[in-house]
């Protein structure tokens, strides 16, 4: 009896392997949690389809909620204390006009961080800005491009040039009008990075100062000699 039980037993086993085994492609069974297994891939700069995606995480149709941004209340690692203003509600700039206090905490930056600076605002912002920060980048293009209005100069616009790093900051981090948030592709230390190369540049395509002559004073003590010397010139005559 149990040398039968065991040949069928071994002959159960003996097909299990041998279909196992097979070429033949089966369909998997359920997946426990499938979006682990096989997630949705997305590309950047692209519009995420709204009938899948959504940006509200109150969204009760069941969306993909996804924004990239760490769960409100919990601070990342690396997470830049320094500043600490959320993002403005719909139709209100309190906290982007508040901004304008924050201080870059990357003082007097070298050469070495200008040059990562560079590296970082050529993959990230080039494509609005231009790799000249002149705002005529790949997709505007001199209006030949996709984008129908022209980005903003980041070295010769009045407004860039006198905007504070910190509100350089903000604009970065949670986007202002068209720009889009860069706040989950660069982390604090290289926002302010791209900032200090940015307001680098702006400061060497500031105007030079006009130099002082120094013709007028040569000229007036000219003058004056001149005029101590007439008169010596006329009292020695008078004297004669």
């Amino acid at each position: 009896m149990m040398k039968k039980l065991s040949i069928i037993l071994f002959s159960i086993a003996g097909v299990a392997v041998a279909t196992g085994c097979s070429d033949i492609r089966r369909e998997p069974g359920l997946i426990y949690m499938p979006d682990m297994a096989y997630s949705r891939a997305y590309e950047t700069y692209v519009v995420r389809d709204t009938n899948y995606f959504t940006m509200d995480s109150a969204n009760p149709h069941g969306k993909i909620f996804y924004n990239a941004r760490p769960v409100a209340g919990t601070i990342m690692r690396g997470e830049d204390l320094t500043f600490t203003l959320p993002k403005d509600k719909a139709g209100d700039s309190t906290y982007y006009v508040a901004s304008k206090q924050i201080q870059n905490p990357l003082t007097n930056p070298g050469a070495a961080d200008l040059k990562e600076g560079e590296r970082l605002y050529l993959i990230n912002c080039a494509i609005c800005h231009g790799s000249k920060l002149d705002g005529n980048g790949p997709l505007y293009k001199g209006g030949q491009g996709p984008f129908p209005s022209a980005p903003k100069n980041l070295v010769s616009d009045p407004y860039t040039v006198n905007m504070p790093p910190g509100q350089m900051y903000y604009s970065i981090t949670y986007g202002k009008n068209l720009m889009g948030p860069y706040g989950s592709q660069l982390d604090h230390h290289q926002r302010w990075m791209v900032i200090n190369y940015i307001k680098s540049k702006q400061a060497a395509n500031a105007p030079k100062p006009a130099s002082t002559s120094n013709t007028e004073p040569a000229n007036a003590d000219a003058g004056a000699n001149a005029n101590t010397s007439s008169t010596t010139s006329a009292g020695t005559s008078a004297t004669k």
